[in-house]
């Protein structure tokens, strides 16, 4: 398995734009991104750092392996 690095959440929401994602609104400090096909949306906070168990969820609901979203970044 990939080692996660840390990022923010600004850097995790343009990656997930390079897969696919549209970000369609904000609320407060947290990013709501839709795909088209995709029943789930994710919700993006805009820490300085995300933790890694948050954005593993993320990736998963992306439908997306580590490897892959590595590659986005």
């Amino acid at each position: 398995m990939a080692e996660l690095p840390l990022i923010s959440g600004k850097e995790a929401i343009k990656a997930f734009m390079k897969a696919g994602w549209v970000p369609v609104h904000q609320k407060g400090s947290h990013v709501v991104l839709k795909k088209k096909g995709m029943r789930k949306v994710l919700t993006i906070p805009l820490h300085s750092e995300l933790g890694r168990g948050l954005l593993r969820r993320q990736i998963a609901d992306a439908g997306l392996t580590v490897e892959q979203f590595c590659e986005l970044i």
